[in-house]
């Protein structure tokens, strides 16, 4: 087992060879592992000058790769042991049912009238006896069986509550934990000593959504698609509670002035675009992209000005820069990979609230629930969704989906889907699919209960459905169709939240992603220096 480097928030899990953990005539002897959480950053030294119990102890059914003593497991392949040892649990299970079948032949077979008239009363006596004997061991290891599996869920339960602990916030917990946690190895007997049961930990997204945060607003935000910004044009958005009009000044270049005209507050999203500047629609003031009001029919002129953010354009979309501090953030790139075409712009005005919308796509375990008559119809209810991510990314792949997925902040979500044909997953893997489909979801934050959502899809195939006349008709109504169907649970729980119910109250193992994004817009609204899951943050993760 290679070396992962040691989690300082999460469980160190130390793993060591034992032996002789099982043996049965006719088996032959099997090895194992016994796996030990140490809830310290020096785990491995507190694991080597302590006398530890084992978390739980896996039975091994045959070679696999060789374990070195010493090293260390990251939580999701501990979680994969749990996972290895429930299906040898259910292997055993299997083989002790047809042990007990073969027994009952070989009765049936001694019992024969046939059989009998070849041998004597006191063979048949000696052969029901040593039949009987074994019956009733292989009955007394079903019974076994039954319990080792049951306490592989257990421990399977209590591996995901240590994860969650250390994923959420205030679940840090004293080493104590893993030492006065004890499980009976299940090789060894049928009485099982069942962890204490920790205080479960919650994120505390409830009630009313409050004013948002001034920190908040210090990044870029991708506001609208560049093709919808034409010469004569104006795009009016909402973001943060304020309100903004987008238009193209002389030079071509975008840019973003308050909604509001400085002479008598009409909105300036219902007048015009003349050669450059924004015309009023009330008396006729004419503004430029910096806020400067150029022109006044029928008056003096006056120095006034409206409010401007600076504007930017980049890669077939329009960012603005919100904040109240000088912009100092590089604008990420939000193009689909190479090979990829471009075959969908959409824009929706949702009423939600943003953060509630990206928790929803952040989410693929609901899939097979939710979007059952559109993209995941037929998708079949696995028994264990993960998402694998780095100890400090807001990245990673979904597990068995073959799903790439990132937030990317402070507001966007891009996947990688691997497909066969539309509506159909093929592989364990993205790399293993041969075609894919690309999304790009941005939830900017217009207000507390409403999301500007810009939502770009791309292919690796087929180019030549862009070329197909009222093709962009066809994606627009399958994309409402598909948030229509996230639409009516994310309206309830907001609903809900606002009336004090908590949207994060009992989060589980697949949740990660939507756990780490909390985290991080946490962080960003208390004004952190450095941000949870980046490159130069200390905080990991499983």
């Amino acid at each position: 087992m290679n070396t992962v480097a040691s989690l300082s928030l999460l469980p160190h899990l130390l793993i060591k060879p034992s032996f002789a953990c099982f043996s049965r005539k006719g088996l032959g002897r099997y090895g194992g592992i016994k796996v030990y959480a140490v809830l310290r950053e020096d785990g491995a030294e507190f694991a080597k000058n302590n006398n530890l119990e084992a978390l739980f102890h896996v039975d091994d059914p045959g070679p696999r790769v060789p374990i070195k003593k010493g090293k260390f497991l990251d939580v999701n392949e501990a979680l994969e042991v749990v996972r290895f040892d429930i299906q040898y649990c259910g292997w055993r299970a299997r083989q002790d049912l047809l042990t007990i079948m073969v027994l009952h032949n070989k009765v049936v077979e001694v019992l024969n009238p046939l059989a009998r008239e070849f041998k004597s009363i006191e063979t048949l006596r000696k052969e029901l006896a040593e039949l009987q004997e074994e019956l009733a061991k292989a009955h007394n290891q079903v019974h076994l069986s039954e319990t080792r599996v049951s306490s592989a869920l257990d421990k399977l339960a209590h591996m995901e509550t240590l994860v969650n602990d250390r994923l959420l916030p205030g679940g840090a917990s004293s080493t104590s934990t893993a030492e006065s946690t004890s499980l009976v190895p299940s090789t060894s007997s049928t009485t099982q000593v069942r962890p204490k049961k920790q205080p479960r930990r919650s994120l505390n997204v409830s009630g009313p959504v409050k004013p948002y945060n001034p920190s908040l607003k210090n990044f870029w935000y991708p506001v609208a698609f560049s093709r919808d910004l034409k010469d004569d044009t104006m795009v009016p958005i909402d973001c943060f509670e304020e309100q903004w009009v987008i238009f193209r000044g002389k030079d071509g270049r975008p840019g973003c002035v308050q909604n509001t005209c400085a002479h008598r507050a009409c909105p300036l999203h219902l007048g015009s675009v003349n050669e450059g500047r924004i015309q009023c629609p009330y008396h006729g003031w004419e503004y430029s992209t910096d806020g400067k009001c150029e022109k006044m029919p029928s008056t003096n002129m006056l120095n006034v000005r409206i409010q401007s953010l600076p504007c930017f354009e980049q890669e077939g979309m329009v960012w603005i820069w919100p904040g109240n501090d000088p912009p100092k953030a590089t604008i990420p790139s939000l193009l689909p990979p190479s090979g990829f075409t471009v075959h969908a712009e959409i824009v929706m005005e949702l009423p939600v609230e943003h953060g509630l919308l990206l928790d929803n796509l952040l989410d693929l375990a609901h899939a097979p629930f939710t979007h059952t008559s559109t993209f995941a119809k037929g998708w079949s209810v696995p028994s264990l969704v993960k998402f694998l991510t780095p100890a400090s990314g807001l990245q990673g792949y979904w597990d068995p989906y073959p799903i790439d997925m990132e937030f990317r902040p402070p507001c966007m979500v891009l996947s990688t889907i691997g497909i066969s044909k539309p509506g159909k997953l093929e592989g364990k893997s993205t790399q293993q699919c041969s075609t894919h489909l690309h999304q790009l979801h941005v939830c900017l934050p217009s207000s507390r209960n409403k999301t500007r959502l810009l939502y770009r899809m791309s292919l690796d195939f087929a180019p030549w459905l862009k070329h197909i006349p009222f093709m962009h008709l066809l994606w627009s109504h399958f994309a409402e169709k598909v948030l229509n169907e996230d639409l009516r649970l994310v309206l309830g729980q907001q609903e809900r939240m606002i009336n004090g119910a908590n949207v994060w109250n009992w989060p589980v193992s697949y949740d990660k992603l939507g756990i780490r994004y909390r985290l991080w817009r946490d962080a960003v609204e208390r004004g952190s220096d450095r941000l949870p899951f980046s490159n130069q943050a200390e905080i990991s993760g499983s």
